[in-house]
C-alpha cells in the first residue's frame, strides 16, 4: 500500500491556518477580510508581526465592512494599508492620511515618498487608494468633512503627545467622520497614573488619557478589547517602547529577553461620533 505524502506546510499556509482556527467564530461573515489578511501580496516582513498585531481580530472588533469609507491615519510603511486597500477596493473608499507633503521634517518626507512609491509599484492593489495628509499641528482634512464611516490609528497617539498636538489630532478625526462613525485606536499602554512626562519619554500612554482625549473631541467610548494586550510587557524599559521588537533600540544588549517579551502591551479602543 502506498502512503500518500502530505505536502510540506509553508509559513503562509501555517499563518492562514492559525487565522482560521483562532478566529472562525467571528469572521465567518466576511471571508474577504480573511483573504486580505492572509494574502501573499502582503510584505513577508509585515506578516511576521501578525502574531503581535492581530490585524484580523482587531479590524473585526472595530466593525469594518467592505462598503465603508475608511481613513487610516499615518500609515507609515503601509503595514495596515496592505490589508485595508485591497479589502475596500471594490465596494468602499479608502483614504491614507500620511505625513504632510510640505514639511521640514526629513523623516516625514522620506516615509511619505516611500509610501507613494509603494502605491505606484502595485497599481492593481492601490489604484483606488486616495492619498491625503494629516498634520498633527493643525486641523487637517484627512477626508471630506462628515464623510468617513471609520478612522483608524495604530500606535500613533504617543507621537502627537510628544509634540503637544494630541487634542488637534482627535478633532481632525471627529471632523472627518460622519455621525455614527467609528474611531479605532490601538496604542502602547502605560500603567495607570503614569505622568505626562513619562508618557512622552517612554512612548506608552495611559488608557485614561486616550479616552479623555477622545471624549474632549466629542467621541463616546463604545468598547475596549484586550486583543492586543501583552501581559509580559512591564511598560518599563531603558529605551521605552522602542526597547522591544520590532525596533530593539538596544540592539544586541539583552536582545533575547526583549524578543521573549514580544511587542508592546496595547490598548484597543472603539469610539463613536454620536448621531
Amino acid at each position: 500500500m502506498k502512503i500518500k505524502k502530505t505536502p510540506p506546510l509553508t509559513m503562509r499556509s501555517i499563518t492562514f491556518a492559525i487565522f482560521i482556527s483562532l478566529s472562525s467564530s467571528i469572521i465567518a461573515g466576511d471571508a474577504s477580510l480573511t483573504e486580505a489578511v492572509a494574502s501573499n501580496q502582503r510584505s513577508p516582513e509585515h506578516t511576521l508581526r501578525d502574531a503581535y498585531r492581530h490585524p484580523l481580530d482587531t479590524l473585526v472588533f472595530f466593525g469594518i465592512k467592505p462598503s465603508m469609507t475608511v481613513v487610516e491615519i499615518w500609515p507609515g510603511t503601509g503595514w495596515y494599508t496592505e490589508i485595508l486597500a485591497p479589502y475596500l477596493k471594490k465596494e468602499g473608499t479608502f483614504y491614507a492620511a500620511h505625513f504632510p507633503e510640505k514639511t521640514k521634517v526629513k523623516f516625514f518626507s522620506i516615509y511619505r515618498e516611500k509610501f507613494k512609491k509603494k502605491l505606484a509599484a502595485q497599481p492593481a492593489l492601490y489604484e483606488q487608494t486616495t492619498l491625503t495628509e494629516f498634520s498633527s499641528n493643525a486641523l487637517s482634512e484627512i477626508a471630506p468633512s462628515n464623510s468617513a464611516d471609520m478612522a483608524l490609528t495604530f500606535r500613533n497617539v504617543h507621537n502627537w503627545l510628544s509634540s503637544g498636538s494630541e487634542k488637534l489630532a482627535f478633532s481632525s478625526f471627529y471632523n472627518a467622520l460622519k455621525p455614527g462613525g467609528i474611531l479605532g485606536v490601538v496604542e502602547h499602554r502605560a500603567k495607570p497614573n503614569t505622568s505626562t512626562e513619562d508618557m512622552k519619554v517612554s512612548g506608552y500612554v495611559t488608557e485614561e488619557y486616550v479616552i479623555q482625549l477622545a471624549k474632549s473631541a466629542g467621541f463616546r467610548l463604545l468598547e475596549k478589547s484586550d486583543i492586543n494586550a501583552n501581559p509580559k510587557d512591564s511598560a518599563d524599559h531603558p529605551k521605552g517602547v522602542w526597547t522591544l521588537p520590532p525596533t530593539l533600540r538596544l540592539e544586541e544588549k539583552n536582545k533575547d529577553t526583549y524578543l521573549a517579551i514580544g511587542e508592546s502591551d496595547r490598548m484597543t479602543l472603539k469610539f463613536i461620533k454620536p448621531e
